[in-house]
């Protein structure tokens, strides 16, 4: 339960840096168009804040951290796959912004991100059925 607790208040963090370094940014190179930057925000505190409080409440709920291995692995890879995508974000968003051209593996990259949240996503769904399985017996 903790480390869905620490994981939202992380993502707090890092949404809200975000949002700064997003308005100082476009600020300081007087930029007001579209980026990647604008949506960094927002995935870090819904994909990241909101879920993991979402998570904990399930996890009070049905004891999805008692199967710790799918547990883990749904853990880990969620991580990974939120913090690649928000990773290629900030890229092609520093890009547009700075008038840089991107190479093509950015938006590859950032595809690998949203397959391990898929990834993730998956394994949670099946643990919670498991858990919601166990529950009910």
């Amino acid at each position: 339960m903790k480390r869905l607790m620490y994981s939202s208040a992380f993502y707090t963090l890092l949404g809200l840096l975000s949002g700064l370094f997003y308005r100082e940014m476009t600020k300081a190179e007087d930029f007001s168009g579209f980026s990647q930057l604008n949506v960094t925000h927002t995935h870090l505190l819904v994909l990241g804040t909101i879920m993991f409080l979402i998570f904990m409440i399930l996890e009070a709920q049905f004891k999805l951290t008692r199967n710790k291995k799918l547990f883990n692995s749904f853990f880990y890879i969620y991580h990974l796959g939120l913090l690649v995508t928000v990773a290629m974000q900030y890229v092609n968003g520093i890009s547009t912004i700075k008038q840089l051209s991107v190479s093509p593996a950015i938006a590859g990259i950032s595809g690998l991100g949203h397959i391990f949240l898929s990834i993730a996503f998956i394994l949670f769904f099946i643990l919670l059925g498991k858990r919601i399985n166990n529950k009910q017996n």
